[in-house]
């Protein structure tokens, strides 16, 4: 029997050599002895024996044997003879999809209902309304009815099988433009979840020009997560994010936020920020959004558009935003380090995945344990999806089609992108977001090679912010272990 190593990531954090293990997605600081095993067998397979042999001058015999055992239990590295072990996907690990087909079902735990397709702002970039937007029939009503919403949650409830709790989530278009069947909606879920002695979540997204008293007294009363669209101060706020008529919408928005921060104060509401080409002071954004303002956290997204785009980011702006994010996970790490709240939600996120050894098959929940609702009731992937017919596996009324759904995620598993085979980071990433892959490469089986580079280095950034955390402050880590 040879031993040879296994897929890892090296990398360097508080001092001292780690790996990244990548079909197992643990992380392991290095001692002097299982470093020394983990090089000796760079590039060479080597029998046991022969293996302590080599290391016998620098440790004793039975602590290299030792080492081997504990390196074997945890996959850094593995015997000739066997099988290179396939990714786990997160899903998978309750049951999910991989290249051999489905195992079990997985219970359905979000849905994601879009009660609309209009939006009372005109966003320069939104995939809603530009030349990116999937194409929708124009049969499809703008506002999801009341009659919809309850078949959308009897769907849900029945898909979701043995789940206690069950999320709900609101979207559009701008949300609150169907404020009314927001309220039935919910106020029906919970009915009919407390019958079946379930319990409902719920959050929306809204862009926050509509918030007014009524609507925040619903969210405090009803606990529902807020989300807010939101790009930073005036001057990155207003260039894209602007009425019909081109006005910037940053003096109407923030005094509805400053009132919502003001009472909302059950759950911790966050700003997304959609980063563009001329809009990637990473860093100001964050300040003035969760310094200035009061966001709990902040979250950041590139753009999803064409490359063409004059707001597309290139290479250069990919660089650029790299450069901010690893300067704010620095003050993450830092301000964690000192026993505070840091609100970066991407470095957060990353670190949860990490932390609970998320390896992954498929690159979100799509299409396993979240699924999107149409405004007419159509089931697809996600809400980004939805109102895309090629992108349909079912209708709230009649249910999914597992088998379009199983033939979905087997072509889309990690295993079938040629391009993610071989890259370390891949079960962090799994090719990245379907609706990215289909609006630039037109197809949602591409893994998005733009973001290649990006994703490897950002992905080495969070790693070693958790391993210095794992070292210095493991108590933070355990916000993780829910």
């Amino acid at each position: 029997m040879l031993l040879r190593r296994a897929e890892f990531h090296t990398f360097s954090a508080d001092g001292a050599p780690h790996v990244y293990l990548i079909p197992s997605a643990a992380v392991f600081r290095l001692d002097g002895a299982s470093a020394a095993v983990l090089d000796t067998l760079a590039g060479e397979d080597l029998a046991p024996s022969v293996l302590v042999d080599r290391l016998a001058d620098r440790f004793p015999r039975p602590l290299v044997q030792e080492t081997v055992d504990e390196l074997l239990a945890a996959q850094a590295i593995r015997t000739v003879a066997e099988p290179r072990p396939a990714p786990v996907a997160d899903g998978a690990r309750a049951g999910g999809v991989g290249t051999a087909g489905p195992r079990k079902r997985i219970p359905l735990t979000t849905l994601v209902l879009n009660v609309t397709s209009k939006c009372n702002l005109s966003c320069k970039y939104c995939y809603e309304y530009g030349e990116d937007r999937i194409s929708e029939p124009a049969t499809k009503p703008r506002f999801m009815s009341e009659e919809t919403a309850r078949q959308s949650v009897d769907f849900m409830l029945a898909e979701s099988g043995n789940q206690k709790a069950v999320h709900l989530t609101f979207f559009g278009g701008e949300t609150l433009l169907n404020f009314k069947v927001l309220q039935y909606a919910l106020r029906y879920a919970k009915e009919k979840a407390g019958e079946l002695g379930k319990t409902v979540d719920a959050s929306l997204t809204t862009n926050a020009t509509l918030l007014r008293e009524e609507i925040i007294d619903w969210m405090v009363a009803e606990n529902v997560g807020v989300t807010v669209s939101m790009d930073g101060a005036p001057e990155q706020q207003d260039k894209l994010r602007v009425f019909a008529n081109g006005a910037g919408s940053y003096d109407v928005v923030i005094p509805r936020v400053k009132e919502l921060l003001r009472r909302h104060t059950r759950r911790p509401i966050g700003a997304r920020v959609t980063l563009t080409k001329d809009n990637l002071r990473v860093r100001e954004i964050y300040r003035h959004l969760k310094e200035e303002i009061g966001f709990w956290e902040v979250g950041f997204a590139p753009v999803t558009t064409k490359w063409q785009r004059d707001y597309a980011i290139a290479d250069e702006g990919f660089e650029t935003m790299l450069g901010e994010f690893q300067l704010l996970a620095q003050e993450y790490l830092e301000t964690s380090l000192q026993g505070r709240h840091h609100g970066f939600s991407n470095v957060r996120d990353t670190l949860e995945e990490i932390h609970k050894g998320v390896a992954k098959a498929y690159p979100c929940g799509a299409g396993l344990g979240l699924l999107g609702v149409a405004t007419d009731g159509d089931v697809a992937l996600c809400h980004r999806f939805a109102g895309s017919d090629s992108h349909k596996l079912g209708t709230v009324t009649g249910g999914i089609d597992h088998d379009l759904q199983d033939d979905y995620l087997r072509k889309h598993h990690i295993d079938n992108k040629t391009d993610c085979r071989t890259c370390w980071a891949r079960s962090l990433c799994a090719g990245g977001c379907y609706h990215e892959a289909h609006t630039r490469y037109g197809s949602t089986e591409q893994p998005n090679l733009h973001y290649c580079d990006w994703i490897r280095r950002w992905s080495a950034t969070c790693l070693e912010v958790y391993a210095t955390l794992a070292a210095r402050r493991p108590e933070f880590l355990r916000q993780f272990d829910a």
